[in-house]
């Protein structure tokens, strides 16, 4: 059964785990029925981990955002908010063969990472819309690490389920705190133009 690859992620063999290894950014997802690692870098986004223990399915996403009304669905930028990128990465599970049913999950990120930045708690709002969406669809969670202080590195391998999770406490890493920092000054961007950001489609 072949990958379903969207975004096109970068593909690279993981020495250290000996497997091929998909690597996805903010706004990507992968999903997949072979024995590959998937491998993402969390601050204040969010990831969601699915699959099907049975046919070993399954793919994981990385999301900036619930949601955003002004986004076209059909473009690849409507995968940075959870709403459409929650509903692309369950769609293409069952694309590929997993039963609604056996999926269960696990979530990451949702940290808030930057110093003195308060004003929008953009990691509780994506860690609370990832929740909010599994329990919706009836998806069982079985593990989650969230909120917190930290930036997070996880590797999920979707044929057995598993996840190792790194937490990164040094914020000098330069990726971490530059995605972030442009992530606030979008959220302030659109909040300056509103008056409030709708984060969540109701």
């Amino acid at each position: 059964m072949p990958d379903h690859d969207f975004s096109r992620p970068p593909s690279y063999y993981d020495s250290r785990f000996g497997r091929d290894a998909v690597k996805i950014l903010p706004g990507q997802y992968y999903v997949t029925s072979a024995d590959k690692l998937i491998v993402t870098v969390l601050g204040s986004c969010v990831a969601v981990c699915l699959y099907d223990p049975i046919t070993e399915v399954g793919g994981m996403n990385h999301f900036m955002l619930p949601s955003n009304n002004t986004v076209s669905a059909a473009s690849f930028e409507a995968n940075r908010y959870g709403v459409h990128a929650m509903e692309v990465l369950l769609n293409d599970c069952l694309r590929l063969g997993a039963e609604k049913k056996r999926l269960v999950a696990k979530v990451f990120g949702g940290a808030r990472v930057l110093p003195g930045y308060v004003s929008n708690d953009i990691g509780a709002t994506n860690a609370a819309f990832g929740l909010e969406f599994l329990q919706t669809e009836n998806i069982p969670v079985l593990a989650h690490d969230l909120l917190k202080n930290y930036a997070r590195k996880v590797y999920f391998t979707p044929s057995d389920g598993s996840v190792i999770m790194k937490r990164i406490y040094d914020m000098h890493n330069n990726t971490i705190y530059e995605r972030e920092a442009e992530l606030s000054v979008k959220v302030n961007a659109d909040t300056s133009k509103t008056g409030s950001v709708d984060l969540f489609d109701n």
